[in-house]
Parts: C-alpha cells; structure tokens; sequence
C-alpha cells in the first residue's frame, strides 16, 4: 500500500488517529472519576503530543534543526484549539448533549482551524513571527547618519 500523498490527506489520516487517542483517553479518564472538563484538557494534551509527533515527521515532513521552534508553535495552536474546543464543548453540554458526544462535535468544530494554523505557521518552512519586523533604517535628512 501506497502513502497517501499530500499533506491535507496525511493531516485528515493523523487527525484521525488523533481524534482516536482524544475520544479513548476522555472515556477512560470520565471513567476514572474525573471532571469532564479536566478530561477534555488532559485528552487533548494527549492528542496534541500524538499530532505533533506524526505531523512532524510525515504529514509535513519537516526535520532538523527546528524542532523546539516548531514543538513551541504546534503547542501554540494546539492550546488555541484546546481554548475554542473548550468554548464548544461547555456549550454543546450546556444544550443537553451526552459528554462523549459533545467532545466528538467539539473536535470536529475546532480541525479547520488546527489544519490552517498548523499548515501556515507551526509546520511551515520558514514561519512568520508574530511581532513585528524591525523598521528600517533610514539616514537622518540633515546629517545623513543612520
């Protein structure tokens, strides 16, 4: 069998195994006792670590020197995500849906997002920063220093 190529596909592939990871440690940790949302957040973390990983190495294939730059911006987006699958999440259960099925919509709400800023910014070959560049220097009128 052939990998699948393109980097929406291998995304959607490790989404999914992501999506997997998320859904079986929220079961076991609802199972344990533990608070939804508190499981939400830990299930998530997981996820997010299993979707780093993967997507580094085969959804975007990006490899050397970079990995703490691209590990703190994988961890940006994923807390993002985590902020806006919280916010679906409270609301979802709010309007009476079952825990598990309120998680389940929540991720699939939240994975646009994930794809374009993973994509664009946390993967991407040479990212943008967030602050602003340096202005550039210019010559003062009348002495002609910089």
């Amino acid at each position: 069998m052939r990998a699948p190529r393109g980097p929406f596909l291998r995304f959607c592939l490790v989404g999914a195994s992501g999506y997997g990871v998320n859904l079986a440690t929220y079961a076991a940790l609802l199972a344990a006792g533990l608070h939804y949302a508190a499981a939400a957040a830990l299930s998530f973390l997981v996820a997010a670590v299993n979707n780093f990983l993967w997507n580094r190495s085969w959804t975007f294939r990006t490899r050397g020197d970079r990995w703490l730059g691209q590990c703190g911006r994988a961890l940006l987006v994923s807390a993002l995500s985590l902020g806006a699958n919280q916010v679906f999440l409270f609301a979802l259960v709010a309007a009476d849906a079952s825990h598990l099925a309120a998680q389940a919509a929540a991720i699939m709400l939240v994975t646009p997002f994930s794809f374009v800023a993973n994509r664009l910014w946390a993967f991407a070959a040479d990212p943008a920063p967030l602050r602003e560049s340096p202005s550039r220097v210019v010559a003062h009128p009348e002495t002609g220093r910089r």
